[in-house]
């Protein structure tokens, strides 16, 4: 995935004859770079499957996710997925000056649920933010964790087959982690799958079945969760100590161990029976 961005910045290498950057010049046009937020990789993630994605800012999770979502289509290559993966983050449809209760049902309108069906799913979801009677007072008023809750609660409750988490899940709350996790659970044992992006490895290896870590936009482990926590521990505490080339080292180990998947171009002929 790359992104075509401006930049302030003038080209090193000037043009043959210096008239397209007058032009820019005048016409106050900036300068467009390509900056690569992905490079080509490859991920066949199954059914049942609970998918950490670890790695410093900027290094491609969140752009992972929006492919996998939908939400933009790749530069090149395709995803395929079983069903429509639900994200989980209902941003645009909450309003902060409504109440939590009504906020409740404009995200369950948002994904698709009948009013029907929001009578049906409001105790539960409440129950699963456990915000009890806060529900009823301005989202305004709610903390970041209160409003994480509330999020993850509603989005939870559409039972979806592929579940997208982007930093959701870092509340704090001890009560909160145990809910999310057995919800976790739940959508494991439903044959769906979740893919959750966050800062803390102890969410990681507490909620995931496995472990991809990216970093400047390529894949570097895909794997079991503590050890390629432990891993990537190890990378950032070099950095933290200045110690770049350690930590290059180890990354790049990592990434040399790395087994991707292949994928391969559906045969238009007819299979043989064979």
């Amino acid at each position: 995935m790359s992104y075509r961005v401006p930049s302030s910045r003038e080209p090193l290498a000037p043009t043959r004859t210096g008239l397209r950057s007058t032009v820019r010049r005048v016409l106050h046009r900036p300068n467009l770079i390509t900056v690569n937020a992905l490079f080509e990789l490859s991920l066949i993630v199954e059914r049942g499957e609970s998918v950490g994605i670890i790695g410093r800012n900027g290094s491609g999770k969140s752009t992972l996710v929006r492919l996998i979502s939908g939400q933009e289509a790749p530069t090149r290559g395709a995803v395929f997925a079983s069903s429509t993966p639900i994200m989980l983050g209902v941003n645009a449809a909450l309003v902060p000056e409504l109440s939590g209760d009504q906020n409740v049902v404009l995200g369950c309108l948002a994904m698709g649920m009948d009013r029907e069906l929001i009578n049906r799913k409001f105790d539960s979801i409440v129950e699963m933010s456990g915000l009890g009677s806060a529900i009823y007072l301005p989202m305004k008023s709610y903390s970041s964790g209160m409003g994480s809750r509330l999020r993850f609660a509603i989005a939870a409750a559409v039972d979806p087959e592929i579940l997208l988490v982007d930093e959701a899940l870092n509340t704090g709350d001890a009560q909160f982690a145990n809910r999310t996790k057995a919800r976790m659970d739940e959508l494991r044992a439903q044959a769906g799958c979740v893919f959750i992006v966050s800062h803390s490895l102890g969410t990681i290896t507490d909620m995931c079945s496995r472990a991809i870590w990216l970093d400047k936009g390529h894949l570097i482990m895909d794997g079991n969760p503590e050890e390629t926590a432990d891993i990537y521990r190890e990378f950032t505490n070099q950095l933290a100590k200045g110690n770049g080339i350690t930590a290059a080292r180890i990354r790049d180990e990592a990434r040399g161990n790395l087994q991707t998947s292949e994928v391969l171009a559906r045969s238009k002929a007819r299979r043989s029976k064979a």
